[in-house]
């Protein structure tokens, strides 16, 4: 079972029952609707019954006794039985509106009630699944239920009309008719719980698989920089297997689910005729064995085939829907506070000035997106050492998630070197010298645990802990209770996703850690005790900054303004770089993007 604030369902809890339970103070309320609705559907039962027995008294009475002109006169009265249930259909679709108009505003209120919910508690963060609600599935489940609500009308007194018709021609037929139809509507109702189960377990591994390739569209970056393509791979193999294998448990039911329909739809006008000689010496005449015949071909079966498809496919569906909108809102999961460590612009604390070794070094290194596209990085050098703290600030498009990637190794340059270690960089040797974190985070479905030790599966329980810490995830750890509790992307706002990511990044403490703008979604106190404490590891650190105390807490600090780069201690900044004293005097430290100053001169 699940941490947290879930609602905790009983296991025999099925969607079904929870969907009925809702159901029934809906339908209490316009029961004036429903019995309307049932008024006009009589002209329908009307119709049923005149068109079998007209068919028995046009043979018996008129035709096969000599008087064409009572069986024409028969034939005419089934003929106009027709007329009325089509000026029904009128009154039948005005009624319906009452019944199924209020269902989806309903739904549409309570999905937009949940995200308004989720936008106001978790920082904005509203789920895909509340707009999906809003827009999609209050639809399906409009559609699914109008299209129920006629079938089943229709059923109801197509099927009454004909059982009373049966009787009225000879009780007998009964005993031939109803045993395969209550047979094979017994058949269906078996497949109706295992196939909602089953196309509710298809729908979610199809939302699993859905969730896991948009998360990785949005985390290429953090997985080919982290060199972790094979387990993704693997990830992603384990959903596509799992979507298969309710495919084809579900495709096995529905096959059932044909049986049961060849029961109800075949077997009773078969067996007619094979008890026709029993029933005509058993005093049915040829004219009732012919309406016997045209109540089973022209209406009972229709009826019960269209009820069954429409249970068998909008109705599984529209359970699977509607349970959708009895789940509880997810609670509210701000952004955590850890305790403040420092201030947002608190100083660098002192390092070793001993930095001899490089970590990483870009020797005359030219980037551009093209052939005949401007520059972004124009024969930049730079050298990062060990231990040393780099800040990267500049204006929006100055190419400053360009210089990360060129300087991970995700990005090969248009000219120049890039060295790790004096060596030059190769993709072989990714994983074991830098980690790259971009802005957003990619956490996955599993536990804390799994999500931490991504990066270094040898992590020990009392590391974890001394990183929660450090970087300040305790606040994340407690509210989940443990490092085994489920994680469940969705439920995570965006600040503790980028501190999932950090934690998992401070456990591999690589010789050259990258950060993004990854702690885009902190506060400024959250943000220092995670900088501060990256930059307490003996590697070298990275910060494409997106808050000037980034800037004030590096050692040295890289101006970007296009290919233009200037580079020095904040102190010689201030007085040497017009761009960076205009970043220090407008860009505020709770802000959470840079401030475009001046627009770069050329398009990234």
């Amino acid at each position: 079972m699940k941490r947290g604030h879930d609602r905790v369902r009983p296991a025999r809890d099925t969607a079904l029952r929870r969907v009925a339970r809702e159901a029934r103070p809906f339908l209490r309320a316009r029961t004036g609707a429903i019995l309307r609705l049932a008024g006009w559907s009589l002209l329908e039962f009307a119709q049923t019954f005149l068109g079998g027995y007209g068919v028995a008294r046009a043979l018996d009475d008129g035709f096969l006794a000599g008087s064409p002109a009572t069986g024409l006169l028969w034939l005419a009265v089934a003929a106009v039985a027709v007329l009325p249930s089509v000026l029904a259909a009128r009154g039948v679709f005005g009624r319906l509106a009452d019944l199924v108009e209020p269902l989806r505003d309903g739904l549409v209120r309570r999905a937009v009630a949940r995200a308004l919910s989720g936008a106001l508690g978790r920082s904005g963060d509203v789920s895909t699944r509340s707009l999906s609600q809003v827009t999609h599935q209050s639809e399906i489940a409009r559609d699914g239920w109008a299209g129920l609500v006629l079938t089943l009308r229709s059923f109801v007194f197509t099927a009454a009309g004909a059982v009373t018709g049966l009787l009225a021609l000879s009780p007998a037929l009964l005993l031939i008719v109803l045993p395969p139809l209550v047979l094979g509507a017994a058949l269906f109702l078996g497949t109706l719980p295992p196939m909602a189960a089953r196309q509710r377990a298809y729908l979610a591994a199809d939302e699993a698989y859905a969730a896991h390739a948009g998360g990785l569209a949005a985390s290429v970056r953090d997985i080919a920089a982290a060199g972790t393509a094979e387990r993704t791979v693997a990830e992603s193999r384990a959903l596509a297997d799992a979507q298969l294998a309710a495919s084809r448990s579900l495709a096995r039911w529905s096959a059932v689910r044909v049986v049961a329909l060849a029961v109800c739809g075949r077997f009773p006008p078969l067996l007619l005729l094979l008890g026709a000689p029993w029933l005509l010496r058993n005093g049915l005449t040829p004219g009732g064995l012919v309406g016997a015949l045209t109540y089973l071909t022209q209406a009972l079966a229709p009826a019960v085939q269209a009820l069954m498809t429409m249970l068998g496919t909008a109705g599984g569906r529209l359970v699977v829907v509607l349970d959708r909108f009895t789940d509880a809102p997810p609670p509210p999961a701000d952004d955590p506070v850890p305790a403040p460590a420092a201030s947002a612009d608190s100083p660098p604390p002192p390092r070793n000035p001993a930095r001899r070794t490089p970590v990483a070094e870009l020797h005359e290194v030219t980037f551009a997106y093209g052939p005949r596209a401007h520059p972004v990085l124009d024969r930049l050098s730079l050298t990062v050492g060990a231990g040393e703290h780099l800040a990267v600030v500049g204006p929006s498009g100055s190419g400053k998630s360009t210089l990360a990637a060129v300087l991970a190794g995700t990005e090969q340059p248009t000219g120049g070197a890039v060295r790790w270690r004096g060596r030059p960089a190769r993709p072989a040797d990714a994983t074991s010298v830098r980690v790259l974190l971009p802005q957003h985070a990619y956490v996955f479905t599993g536990t804390l645990r799994d999500n931490l030790r991504y990066l270094r599966p040898d992590a020990r329980d009392r590391e974890i802990a001394a990183m929660a810490d450090a970087v300040g995830l305790d606040a994340l750890l407690s509210r989940l209770g443990s490092l085994d509790a489920a994680v469940d992307p969705d439920r995570l706002s965006q600040g503790e996703r980028q501190l999932v990511a950090l934690g998992r990044a401070y456990l591999a403490a690589p010789p050259l850690l990258i950060l993004d703008e990854a702690t885009s979604r902190l506060d400024p106190a959250a943000e220092t005790r995670a900088e501060l404490a990256f930059a307490a590891l003996p590697g070298a650190l990275v910060v494409v900054a997106h808050r000037i105390g980034s800037a004030r807490r590096a050692d040295r600090t890289l101006v970007m303004d296009g290919p233009r780069t200037q580079c020095g201690t904040p102190g010689e900044l201030l007085r040497t770089s017009a761009l960076y004293r205009d970043l220090s005097g407008l860009w505020e430290p709770g802000a959470r993007h840079s401030i475009r100053s001046t627009p770069p001169p050329s398009p990234v």
